[in-house]
């Protein structure tokens, strides 16, 4: 496979050859086996808009089309529409706001900004509604004021930018790793050590490119200490996690690691017969009818980035993840 980009890099064509032992197999699972930073959906996407062609046969649209050994297919990747956020009148929970900055508890399901999947209904179009504006431009236009994330299960408090001043001194302290984050999780099982710290360079895992790991090569730096706050028998754990480092999907990685993965989580926790076995069936209903990882970002604390002045903020567990716990208590 090789691929051609365009100076201004905004759109890339591929070209695909079908290799001599490939021959019959389907078009979409040839692209798809070639083109890994291409998700199934977005090349079926790109054949139903004419986007592959076939050298010397012209476009081809058919996702099951069976292929022939020597073809060669070049797709080309359009560039992306950044459309405008719009504002939104999506409620928040504020816990501190100045004309510098804005605290405040986001819920499990809320996706942070808008991106493919998610053009709208996000933190940033509540924010744009919220502020009436008054965002920092340095994220870009459809990130304005995002300074960091949280995961769209992943419920807690977070802030963000009005300003660029304040927008560059956060983001200097997330870069320093001064900024002060501590989470709530509530894991399977009980750590055999009460309390330790996990290392683990995170990337994307070289056999599923929707998920993240611990890689060995390609990977960036992570650091995450924990500390079992509360046991349920042997069957979970309420966890603090507190990030040293912030990586795509941290915390659930980690866990997962050390073979305590986060309750509800959908893509690193699996419900398994003996978790099942391990809970009483109030809980295991609870958890059935869950439809976020028990992670909630309890503590947020910084140096105001105009004044210089501490501050700190802290929240109880949520009622979602309460609830829960209380059934787990039964254990």
């Amino acid at each position: 496979m090789s691929d051609t980009v365009n100076p201004d890099h905004s759109d890339t064509t591929y070209s695909v050859l079908v290799d001599e032992d490939k021959g019959r197999v389907r078009l979409d699972k040839i692209l798809a086996e070639a083109l890994t930073d291409l998700s199934r959906s977005r090349i079926k996407s790109l054949l139903e808009q004419g986007c592959v062609t076939r050298e010397g046969g012209g476009v081809v649209g058919d996702p099951s089309l069976k292929v022939k050994s020597g073809d060669v297919y070049r797709v080309y990747v359009p560039p992306p529409v950044a459309a405008l956020p719009q504002a939104q009148d999506i409620p928040l929970d504020v816990v501190f706001e100045d004309d510098d900055l804005i605290v405040f508890d986001k819920p499990p399901g809320l996706v942070v900004h808008p991106a493919a999947g998610n053009p709208d209904g996000t933190v940033v179009n509540a924010l744009l509604h919220h502020c009436r504006g008054s965002l920092s431009g340095v994220g870009g236009v459809s990130r304005p004021g995002i300074v960091h994330r949280l995961d769209k299960g992943t419920g807690g408090l977070m802030v963000a930018a009005k300003t660029d001043l304040a927008h560059q001194g956060l983001s200097r302290q997330f870069a320093d790793h001064s900024l002060q984050r501590a989470y709530y999780a509530v894991v399977w099982g009980v750590p055999v050590q009460t309390q330790g710290e996990i290392v683990g360079a995170i990337g994307r895992n070289p056999r599923d490119r929707k998920k993240m790991a611990i890689v060995e090569k390609g990977g960036k730096h992570a650091l995450t200490r924990y500390r079992v706050l509360r046991t349920f028998g042997r069957a979970a754990s309420l966890v603090e996690c507190r990030l040293l480092t912030g990586r795509t999907h941290q915390i659930r990685v980690h866990m997962a690691a050390i073979g305590h993965p986060v309750m509800g989580d959908p893509v690193y926790a699996t419900f398994t017969r003996a978790r099942k076995e391990s809970v009483s069936d109030a809980a295991k209903n609870a958890l059935s009818a869950q439809h976020y990882q028990l992670l909630y970002a309890y503590i947020i604390g910084f140096k105001h980035p105009k004044s210089g002045e501490k501050l700190y903020f802290e929240k109880e567990l949520p009622m979602y993840i309460n609830g829960i716990i209380k059934k787990l208590d039964i254990c």
